[in-house]
């Protein structure tokens, strides 16, 4: 591999971290070879090792032939620097909704599963409560005042069309968790849409949670649910803050290597014009690059 000037185009970097090269030595390069001659040249050299294309995610120049050729307009939208991290970072979301969904679908099977037993899960709870009695005490654990044994109790006494309606809320809840995870891990605008507006809904009743009780897993759901929606708010550019749709599908363009080249193309007068045509990149598969196929209509 032969490495040229870092300057002319390396990818953004954060705090050490260079997302283009972490994600080129899990995927691979991303090498690209244009059919038009002006950007063709841009994008290759000849060595002594033979020929080499420019890496479209790093800026590398990498031996051998390009991974696939064709028109510029069609070539891959490889994400690169900060939209790495982004995608990083929506990944995390994605898999933490993934983990609510499992808890909220083992706490309906637990509903459908003992639904009917009601009375006697009641006496076996109330047995096994009497004989936890001095355990608690030796640990300090006031089991009466237990906020957790409340709830349970209060559960049991609730009537079968209640449990059965809880039931049912808990799986729907569940299943959109796995909505959001899944526009999240794909990066879809409607994803982040949908992630804003269903964790906002339930955030008044987060801080309430909170303002009862302070618990280390209440406050810390509360913080990453509050950061996620101001981060996807701001990020993104969702309901038009900062530009909107068109102001982060145009960042988005400008972090692209090719877009870059063929930029500078036009301007060195090559074809005769002042500005470049827009072009929408082909898909480019679902872990290396983020396809304009795939890209959401601009917000309003």
């Amino acid at each position: 591999m032969i490495h040229p000037d870092r300057a002319a185009g390396r990818a953004a970097t954060l705090r050490g971290v260079d997302w283009s090269l972490r994600a080129c030595g899990r995927h691979g390069h991303e090498t690209y070879a244009p059919d038009e001659p002006e950007l063709a040249e841009r994008l290759h050299v000849s060595t002594p090792a033979g020929e080499a294309w420019r890496c479209l995610r790093c800026g590398d120049f990498v031996i051998g032939p390009a991974k696939n050729a064709g028109p510029s307009d069609r070539a891959p939208e490889v994400p690169r620097g900060r939209l790495l991290r982004d995608r990083t970072i929506m990944r995390l979301l994605a898999l933490e909704r993934v983990i609510r969904a499992i808890v909220l679908w083992f706490v309906g099977f637990l509903l459908v599963r003992f639904r009917g037993s009601e009375s006697e899960l009641r006496d076996a709870f109330n047995t096994d409560l009497a004989l936890l009695h001095p355990l608690a005490d030796q640990i300090g654990w006031n089991l009466d005042d237990s906020r957790i044994v409340r709830g349970i109790s209060r559960v049991f006494d609730l009537s079968p069309t209640a449990i059965t309606w809880i039931t049912v809320a808990v799986i729907a809840y569940g299943l959109l968790q796995l909505v959001e995870s899944y526009g999240l891990w794909t990066m879809r605008r409607w994803g982040e849409y949908l992630t804003v507006v269903a964790t906002s809904i339930f955030l008044p009743w987060e801080i309430y949670e909170v303002t009862e009780k302070i618990t280390v897993l209440r406050v810390g759901a509360l913080v990453i649910n509050i950061a996620a929606v101001i981060w996807l708010l701001w990020s993104k550019r969702l309901f038009g803050i900062r530009g909107g749709g068109a102001a982060y599908h145009a960042e988005h363009q400008a972090e692209s290597l090719l877009t870059v080249e063929r930029a500078a193309v036009y301007r060195a007068g090559d074809h005769g014009a002042t500005n470049p045509p827009d072009a929408t990149p082909a898909d480019a598969g679902p872990d290396d690059a983020t396809s304009a196929e795939s890209a959401p209509a601009p917000a309003p």
